[in-house]
């Protein structure tokens, strides 16, 4: 029994494998709702996973994000909140942009990147903050003009998750409900169908790279099959009275997480 439990577990403690779980489960909650789980999901692996390549950290949290994100997108479809005529064509723009910015980040310091975003983050939490905006009913647009920013949304900021990553769905959610006009339901239902496509592309590389203990990761998937569910259905039951606060904490947690970055590049490997 022994020898089975350090096989599952990957040869890590049990209290280790417990914080995992625990880090995953809150943010998968909050990825379910708002998007930006992998602001508390990555330095969760960072820390429980000490000395080791920052790659086994990062591989292992895709296991768990992925598989919770099923469950999550699976209740907004079933729901109804995933128009497909208009989210079909964004899982492409995003994975076209994902490519994209990740041949950018090749190219260029990412420091360029993170300076930009320690400017950019506080005014945007604080015009979220000051507008209390935020519709459970969709309001009048003409389709084409939609479909023309939710497609260049998902291509641009597939290209940022590509270049950089974290808040992805976050940026997506102000994005499509500030400027495409969509209800809170609708876009997070959106969001998460976007999100799952690029996750499963990751897990895929992961996998393919062997960076990933696939024994804690699909242990911490109970948590965040847990998270994403009890997440998904708050967000549909309460709309924008949960996702909007939701938001705000997380533009304030990837401000933290970006100068941290910037202070302690060490520890981020």
């Amino acid at each position: 029994m022994g020898f089975l439990t350090s096989a599952v577990l990957d040869g890590f403690p049990l209290w280790v494998v417990l914080l995992i779980c625990l880090g995953v489960f809150l943010a998968s909650f909050m990825d379910a709702i708002a998007g930006g789980g992998g602001v508390i999901s990555a330095p969760t692996h960072l820390i429980a996973f000490g000395d080791l390549p920052a790659s086994y950290a990062l591989g292992t949290n895709k296991v768990s994000a992925c598989l919770g994100t099923i469950f999550s997108t699976a209740r907004f479809i079933k729901s109804g909140y995933v128009n497909w005529p208009l989210f079909g064509p964004s899982v492409v723009f995003s994975l076209a942009g994902s490519v994209a910015g990740t041949w950018l980040q090749h190219r260029t310091p990412d420091a360029v990147l993170k300076y930009m975003l320690l400017l950019v983050l506080p005014a945007v939490a604080f015009l979220t903050l000051r507008n209390h905006d935020w519709p459970d009913e969709p309001r009048d647009i003409s389709p084409v003009r939609q479909r023309i920013i939710v497609w260049a949304a998902a291509f641009f900021i597939g290209g940022y998750d590509g270049y950089y990553g974290p808040g992805t769905g976050t940026f997506l959610m102000i994005l499509f409900i500030r400027a495409a006009k969509l209800d809170t339901r609708h876009a997070a239902g959106g969001v998460k169908v976007i999100n799952l496509a690029s996750n499963l592309g990751s897990l895929a590389v992961q996998l393919k790279t062997g960076y990933v203990f696939l024994g804690v990761g699909l242990t911490a998937s109970l948590a965040s099959i847990a998270g994403h569910y009890l997440g998904s259905g708050l967000a549909i039951k309460n709309g924008s009275r949960i996702v909007r606060p939701t938001v705000i904490i997380v533009l304030h947690l990837l401000t933290v997480k970006i100068g941290s970055e910037l202070l302690f590049p060490e520890f981020w490997g």
